[in-house]
């Protein structure tokens, strides 16, 4: 039994972001709620719906997050890294409910309209852009890398584009008193919720279900390792993801001459810097009988 051992960096915490998001956008629906409810818009009451849904995502992936640093125990032997899926998957299903909820809102305005004061709905929703824009901005670095991050970014910047979208709205009940703006305008909101959400939760549905992460191509990898030499033949290859940020793999390969320490770690780091594979597992065997299985983590 041979085993090489090496660590890469932790994941950066994002706590400082997650605060300051949450608190921007609580204080953000207390203002949208209450002018909401004082110009009788239903565009701005949708959009502080929307962003309930996105505090208690905020909320989610933030916690998901710290469990995810918890080391691993003898019942959860990856620790508890698989939560921000889960917190993505369940940030996506509230986002669904307020999509039913706006767009059963919009249906009834529009049977019987409601007068709205413009000027009202215009300062408060550009005071969204300002907020939400700044929100997503605290994310904009490591969406590229955690599914969980992106979440929240994709939340923050389509936030920023609705309100803008209200502020449209606003202007035009000004100039035309068409009042059915306003509920157009909560259909859009739906819209444009449901297409950034339905991303987060079938990418967050494919890491549950264990699928190769995206980018990842496992024609690539099998021909990666067939190319090393002493590898005849590579079979039982599996890659899944333990969290939004970590990925792993597991290979049984065929050396009738076997393997030192050098080819694991150079297949190892190659796995890690061409395929975004950190944490590698190799079963060696030889002559079928007797296997040398070596563990590397990048």
């Amino acid at each position: 039994m041979a085993h090489t051992h090496s660590n890469v960096h932790a994941a950066p915490s994002h706590n400082r972001a997650f605060a300051l998001g949450v608190a921007l956008n609580v204080g953000f629906i207390i203002i949208e709620v209450f002018y909401g409810l004082m110009a009788g818009s239903l565009a701005l009451l949708a959009d502080a719906g929307h962003n309930i849904t996105d505090v208690l995502g905020l909320f989610l992936a933030w916690g998901a997050s710290a469990l995810a640093t918890k080391p691993p125990t003898w019942t959860h032997s990856y620790g508890y890294r698989r939560g921000t899926i889960l917190a993505a998957m369940a940030s996506a299903m509230l986002l669904f409910l307020a999509i039913g909820g706006i767009t059963w809102e919009a249906i009834q305005r529009f049977q019987s309209p409601e007068a709205t004061h413009g000027a009202t709905i215009i300062v408060v929703a550009a005071i969204g852009v300002v907020i939400n824009a700044a929100t997503a901005a605290l994310f904009i670095r490591g969406q590229h890398d955690d599914l969980n991050i992106k979440g929240a970014f994709l939340h923050m910047a389509a936030d920023a584009a609705v309100s803008l979208g209200v502020v449209l709205a606003g202007v035009g009940m000004i100039y035309t008193g068409w009042l059915w703006l306003d509920p157009a305008m909560s259909l859009v909101i739906a819209i444009v919720i449901l297409w950034s959400t339905w991303g987060l939760f079938r990418d967050s549905f494919n890491l549950a279900m264990d699928r190769v992460p995206e980018g990842i191509s496992m024609a690539e990898i099998n021909k990666h390792i067939l190319s090393q030499n002493g590898v005849e033949e590579i079979h039982d290859l599996h890659v899944w993801a333990v969290s939004t940020t970590e990925t792993v793999m597991t290979a049984h390969l065929v050396m009738p001459n076997g393997a030192d320490d050098h080819f694991l770690h150079g297949l190892a780091r190659d796995m890690n810097e061409q395929f975004g594979i950190g944490h590698s597992t190799f079963q060696i065997e030889t002559d079928g009988k007797n296997c040398l299985q070596t563990h590397t983590d990048l």
